[in-house]
């Protein structure tokens, strides 16, 4: 039986760019797609006999806005992907999709063509709030488009989610929860709002007071954990949520350290202990690739030890936990010092043991960036020295550090490693 494999397709383009947005995305560039659109099949065609070692259970369209390169573009990636490598037939297929780049035509396509899931960027359901973040779409475009995803008989559909935002109150957020809960989509995603330098929110808005401090995101952070586990989404990461069944299959991939493949600029892969990305700039990912020259900007091998880190830190952002068995196997290290740790952190009411796996309760993660911490520390001492990490823990729960996103963990991931390199 061969290994599973995720595929992430980066696709850069956009119709503007979000206020709050420090992703690799370029809005303005849409003469450059068709080069760009050729660049990325050469770069999957070349890639194919790697991937054929594999079984494709996840494929995930990512931007940029996916929606906005358009349903033909999208189906002739799937169309190659299915013929160079071995997709399965119940593979998780995501679009991430805008509600302005959405209709029913092009939704019936992408159904059409095999895409399973769409992840639909709503971010929040009152209008003037979405302005302000410099969304091209209201709230009721949201609903339409989530209407018409329906209709095309998509049974897998998440939304995106933003608290935290300019003037906005736990009433609102509330507010907003309670709309998206009755359009009922299988998995809702919240993440709170950060403000990334060289963003025009940033200078619009830092040191604003207009903006909810760490204790009100918080507030909103346990309020939605609450509010939507009432309501049968069950939290399974620390920004995700789902009715069960309905996990994203793609994004599990990289809480578990299993193997993926991403193409495109500023793309990430990792496939058993290589970990490589490609330039982070969609002119020279062209020509790159079009005269047959290295588009790989970084390449590492990851040893034992970085592993052993990689899937502590990791594991525990998820429901799932870690267990004494996946540990022992993955870590190749003493479970006790953990363990100890754990204990602990259980007395404190920050994590919990169920089944045999332990993982955090919801006010462990709103500190966990603290706590992995912790749990790293006791990992490479081999044992867990109690008197110090109480008193940061504590003093980290009483100001609040919200959790990473996503893409801050991953980045601070290839930071710290580019760090030791250098060093």
């Amino acid at each position: 039986m061969r290994p599973r494999l995720g595929i992430y397709i980066h696709i850069p383009f956009c119709a503007s760019k979000c206020s709050y947005c420090d992703f690799y995305s370029l809005a303005g560039c849409d003469e450059l797609m068709p080069a760009y659109h050729k660049a990325l099949l050469e770069h999957i065609a070349e890639s194919a006999p790697g991937i054929k070692n594999y079984e494709v259970d996840s494929i995930y369209f990512g931007g940029g806005t996916p929606s906005y390169y358009g349903a033909e573009r999208i189906g002739e990636i799937f169309d190659l992907l299915k013929r160079n490598g071995n997709v399965r037939l119940d593979a998780e297929v995501t679009v991430e999709c805008n509600p302005d780049s959405m209709n029913p035509a092009m939704l019936k396509e992408l159904r059409q063509e095999g895409v399973t899931r769409l992840s639909i960027g709503v971010q929040a359901t009152n209008n003037d709030l979405l302005k302000l973040i410099g969304r091209r779409h209201n709230f009721q475009q949201a609903e339409r488009a989530f209407r018409d995803a329906r209709r095309a008989g998509f049974d897998n559909l998440s939304i995106d989610l933003m608290y935290g935002l300019p003037s906005q109150t736990k009433s609102d957020w509330a507010e907003t929860l309670s709309q998206i809960v009755e359009m009922h989509p299988e998995h809702i995603s919240c993440y709170g709002l950060k403000l990334e330098e060289g963003t025009k929110m940033f200078a619009d808005y830092y040191g604003s007071p207009i903006l909810p401090d760490e204790d009100e995101q918080a507030d909103m952070y346990s309020y939605a954990a609450e509010m939507l586990s009432r309501y049968g989404y069950r939290q399974y990461e620390i920004s995700n949520f789902c009715a069960p069944g309905f996990e994203s299959k793609h994004n599990l991939k990289y809480w578990n350290l299993d193997d993926y493949m991403g193409f495109g600029p500023g793309a990430h892969s990792c496939v058993g202990n290589l970990r490589y990305s490609f330039v982070k700039d969609l002119k020279q990912y062209i020509s790159r690739v079009s005269h047959k020259v290295s588009i790989v900007d970084e390449y590492e091998r990851v040893d034992t030890l970085e592993r052993a880190v990689e899937y502590l830190m990791l594991a525990m952002r998820t429901s799932r936990g870690v267990s004494e068995e996946d540990y022992r196997r993955r870590c190749q290290a003493d479970w006790q010092p953990i363990l100890r740790t754990l204990r602990a952190f259980a007395e404190k009411g920050w994590a919990v043991e169920e089944e045999g796996r332990w993982h955090f309760t919801v006010p462990g993660y709103l500190i966990s960036n603290t706590l992995i911490g912790i749990l790293l520390e006791a990992q490479a001492n081999g044992r867990a020295a109690y008197t110090p990490w109480v008193d940061r823990a504590e003093q980290a729960e009483r100001k609040i550090s919200l959790p990473k996103s996503e893409d801050e963990l991953f980045t601070e991931l290839y930071e710290q490693k580019a760090g030791a390199h250098e060093a």
